[in-house]
């Protein structure tokens, strides 16, 4: 959600529970709008929250001209002060992927588990124990990576893409229609297509380029498990959320440019949000 419109983007999230402290709001509210200022982003995000046993990371992301380009991804454990987390990458992601447990809310806090490595002595080779550890700060990146590859969502028309590459935000864009905020079809993952590179010219003929540049949530597999669509508020809201990752929560209301998501979890797929 556009940091710009906080009050406005957590009321409309609100019926998913997503709620903050009004005394976390004000200091989002300010410090965000200072992070987009010191670090000359375009837009700001406010991402969410990954809930921890001692402390909740809140996590916020700051965007450049190209809104496809790589997003910089920034904590806080207290809604003022925001450090910035490095980008993820290939190694950061296989170091993860064996941690376990809960978020402990401190970037320090080191988790330990052993791997099974082969070590060469001479000719021959000798399977080990391993211990190794790994910060939760760079768990942290892991996760957030994932959740935006898998179900960060924005509406078709929100951005266009010129002759020349970078994609932008669509200033034209009035929201869709009652009945296009009802189909999958009209959102699609906010990041650079994977799957519409795969399609030949044929099955790209009917797409218009400079707006079906991303893929599109109704090729999400399982088709009829990954996504739950619902109309609220007298059909004055659309509310998606994700079954993969519970706790991410797309709203927006047909008509305006009211759009965004959020998330509030625990960073686990397919485990419930809980208490917030």
């Amino acid at each position: 959600m556009d940091a710009e419109s906080l009050l406005l983007s957590l009321e409309l999230a609100s019926g998913s529970g997503q709620g903050l402290s009004p005394d976390s709001r004000a200091s989002l509210l300010t410090s965000l709008l200072l992070v987009k200022r010191d670090y000359r982003y375009d837009r700001v995000l406010f991402w969410g929250r990954i809930l921890g046993i001692v402390a909740d990371y809140y996590i916020a992301q700051g965007l450049s001209e190209d809104q496809l380009a790589p997003r910089k991804t920034l904590y806080s454990l207290n809604c003022t002060d925001w450090s910035l987390l490095p980008p993820a990458t290939e190694e950061t992601m296989a170091q993860t992927a064996m941690v376990k447990g809960r978020f402990m809310g401190d970037p320090s806090h080191e988790y330990e588990h052993t791997e099974i490595q082969k070590v060469n002595e001479g000719e021959k080779i000798f399977e080990e124990e391993v211990v190794v550890q790994v910060k939760e700060e760079t768990r942290l990146v892991s996760i957030i990576d994932q959740i935006d590859q898998a179900v960060a969502i924005i509406p078709r028309g929100a951005l266009f893409k010129t002759p020349f590459g970078p994609s932008n935000v669509n200033r034209t864009f009035e929201g869709l229609s009652l009945s296009e905020a009802k189909k999958l079809s009209s959102y699609f993952h906010f990041r650079e297509a994977i799957d519409l590179k795969n399609k030949t010219l044929l099955e790209k003929a009917d797409l218009d380029p400079s707006l079906d540049f991303m893929d599109s949530l109704e090729h999400d597999i399982p088709k009829a498990g990954s996504w739950s669509i619902q109309m609220e508020r007298g059909n004055a809201l659309v509310v998606l959320r994700s079954l993969l990752w519970p706790g991410l929560t797309f709203y927006h209301a047909p008509r305006t440019k009211n759009y965004g998501y959020i998330y509030v979890g625990t960073g686990y797929v397919g485990c419930s949000p809980g208490a917030i």
